[in-house]
């Protein structure tokens, strides 16, 4: 089996907190979107994942090796490949065409979710969705009574079924995959002036191939601050973190009320923290009050009273504001 993420994106909806990184490696629960979603994939796999390949933008040799490492993790061998420029999704997935064969899943590291994903790898294909009240803004399915998928449509004007597609897909012929993908970009076949995925699977249903549909419990969006945080809840709560167990936490005259994530050598001065809040490694919080929020690492929190907030990397925050979100290597003060 092989997972093909394409994370191309650099996420400007979560600006600043992705000025220094892509999305997919923003920490959620104190590990990166990326690696939550690649975990939870292969522990619903009945068999094992050869190959991890990311489709990244330019974002550096650190990310890549990161990248790597998190494949290495879960016992596959990492791969990274290039997306140059945004053509669509049929695109960035073909930019992994060595990596494409045999059985494939392709997840896109926007989202999180709460879902099983165990499946019987002989099905043709699968593709997750869950119903949504609005589905104009999605790529939708359409079903028979046997679960099979009879259409794709790409945001529909009028309403047509509201299943909406989340961007995980099985495919067991990955180099039937590869060729589809290809022939979009040979023939220039586009929608909506780029290359799509949907128009692939498309071809395939044509041709006989039969895709079903798989369930997906909860669909956590990452895609600003407001959603970080929220997801950030959600993950603490669905894997049921508990800090007290946390590395090295120095902890005086302070209060940690669950579920929240605490890094390794985090110090909490004369605060209450919690629930619902991550800290990252080698962070300091004094004299505050801290609910529903995100500090990543090496960050110094200072009298303070906050919720629904992001605090990046290396930020010095000294003030009193109820709500906030500010970006890596930044120093606020009132």
């Amino acid at each position: 089996m092989k997972i093909i993420i394409p994370m191309a994106g650099r996420g400007s909806r979560l600006r600043p907190h992705t000025l220094t990184v892509p999305k997919p490696l923003v920490p959620i629960a104190g590990k990166p979107i990326v690696q939550i979603l690649v975990e939870d994939l292969t522990k619903g796999l009945d068999e094992k994942v050869d190959e991890i390949a990311f489709v990244t933008g330019d974002f550096g040799d650190d990310v890549d090796k990161q990248l790597i490492g998190i494949a290495e993790s879960l016992g596959a061998k990492g791969s990274v490949y290039k997306q140059d420029l945004p053509l669509g999704t049929a695109h960035a997935i073909l930019c992994a065409k060595e990596s494409i064969s045999g059985k494939c899943m392709i997840a896109f590291s926007d989202t999180l979710f709460k879902a099983n994903f165990s499946f019987d790898s002989e099905e043709e294909g699968i593709i997750w969705a869950q119903k949504v009240e609005d589905p104009s803004a999605f790529g939708v399915l359409k079903t028979d009574e046997n679960n099979v998928i009879t259409d794709f449509i790409e945001k529909p004007k009028e309403f047509v079924s509201d299943l909406a597609i989340v961007g995980i897909y099985y495919v067991r012929d990955g180099d039937n995959l590869r060729k589809e993908l290809q022939y979009l970009l040979d023939n220039d076949i586009k929608d909506r002036g780029e290359y799509q995925l949907t128009n692939a699977l498309e071809n395939m249903k044509q041709k006989g191939l039969k895709f079903k549909v798989g369930q997906i419990d909860e669909w956590l969006d990452c895609g600003n601050k407001d959603a970080v945080v929220y997801t950030n809840q959600r993950m603490l709560e669905i894997k049921s973190f508990s800090s007290e167990n946390a590395e090295n936490l120095q902890s005086e005259n302070s209060v940690v009320i669950q579920p929240c994530y605490i890094g390794k050598n985090v110090k909490l001065m004369n605060s209450v923290v919690g629930p619902h809040v991550s800290i990252g490694d080698n962070s300091t919080v004094n004299n505050s009050v801290i609910s529903n929020t995100v500090i990543q690492n090496e960050s110094t929190v200072n009298a303070a009273n906050l919720e629904n907030s992001m605090i990046g990397n290396k930020v010095a925050y000294d003030g009193s504001k109820s709500e906030i979100s500010i970006g890596d290597f930044s120093v606020y003060k009132v």
